[in-house]
């Protein structure tokens, strides 16, 4: 199998955010990333991250939110909703976070590496342009697209989603664009309560929203087979020229919030399947994200087996999985986009 470099962006920094006792988007998710990765083999290349300007993060956030998270700063404690806690040190750890993808998506570009995963809190998916939610601050990925578009002139960015919950905030900000394909693996009904099969985005992006909701206990094979029957298929279609992952690892079978039931090998072969949508369509083209994944042991496996393929060392080939419990829902999906896309 080739091998390939891959940069990693963490820092200690990320501990800094403070969500208060008891919450589980807590400072110890960095904390068990930097042990576990602590002893990489070779081909691995750690990106310095940076914070993202104003500008940058006004990409796709209203100037005046920017001004708002900016003004929590002033508090020991500060709460923009029951879930989304932030301390004084969270706005300048979420620009911490937003800068860390783009480090990282300049270091794709300027071919010191070849792809990597920017490990970040807090994360970032359920933030909308002019609100916190979810645990989020700054939409890093939406920020990440952005910024792909304008600094390297991209015209079509893939975006996959397999966090647990629905990424409404990264939804929202490209419904109505075709430049940005979003594309969601998530439990349904469950938090926020968007991301429905027929949410397939609006006017000119029509078509360039792409949800595949799964009802709570779905595992490798039901997700094996949304992958091969809806994901994949899509994607080649689109020809993304950057791939672009929110990982989230709270659809392990051991995650305290999530209700799935996947592996820790899932996440290997879901990035084996998206690195053959970037090998064929962007040149290679590909970062991944944090986003969700609150038990610490899987959300470090989960982790190193993402870096594995990213990095071209893996071993998962095809998995072996039991027979899906989802063939209507895929037959469902695949009618319903069959008028987007060849299916």
């Amino acid at each position: 199998m080739e091998t390939r470099t891959t940069g990693i962006v963490i820092d200690p920094r990320f501990e800094q955010h403070l969500t208060g006792a008891g919450h589980p988007e807590r400072p110890a998710r960095i904390a068990a990333l930097l042990l576990a990765l602590r002893n990489l083999p070779d081909g691995f290349a750690a990106i310095e991250p940076r914070h993202a300007s104003g500008d940058e993060i006004a990409l796709v956030h209203s100037p005046a939110y920017v001004e708002e998270v900016a003004a929590s700063a002033f508090y020991d404690r500060f709460a923009f909703d029951p879930d989304t806690q932030v301390s004084a040190g969270s706005f300048d750890t979420a620009r911490l976070a937003a800068g860390a993808l783009l480090a990282l998506l300049d270091a794709i570009m300027a071919r010191q590496i070849d792809n990597g995963f920017a490990f970040v809190r807090p994360p970032g998916h359920h933030a909308e342009r002019h609100r916190a939610m979810g645990f989020c601050l700054f939409n890093n990925v939406a920020i990440g697209a952005e910024y792909l578009r304008r600094r390297y002139g991209f015209e079509r960015i893939l975006i996959l989603d397999w966090d647990v919950h629905h990424g409404n905030g990264t939804q929202h900000m490209f419904e109505r664009d075709a430049g940005v394909l979003y594309m969601s693996t998530h439990e349904f009904p469950f938090y926020p309560g968007t991301g429905a099969a027929d949410e397939v985005g609006e006017g000119s992006g029509e078509g360039y929203t792409v949800n595949v909701p799964l009802p709570g206990g779905c595992g490798d094979g039901e997700y094996y087979e949304m992958f091969q029957r809806v994901v994949e298929p899509i994607a080649h279609q689109y020809k993304p020229q950057f791939v672009l992952i929110s990982a989230g690892f709270d659809a392990h079978a051991r995650d305290p919030l999530g209700g799935m039931q996947l592996s820790t090998q899932a996440y290997g072969w879901m990035t084996t399947a998206l690195l053959r949508v970037a090998q064929e369509h962007a040149g290679g083209r590909c970062a991944a994200i944090l986003e969700g994944g609150y038990d610490l042991e899987t959300l470090c496996s989960s982790s190193l087996a993402v870096l594995d393929e990213l990095r071209g060392a893996g071993l998962m080939g095809e998995p072996h999985v039991e027979p899906s419990r989802t063939s209507v829902l895929a037959e469902r999906l695949v009618r319903l986009q069959r008028e987007y896309w060849r299916l």
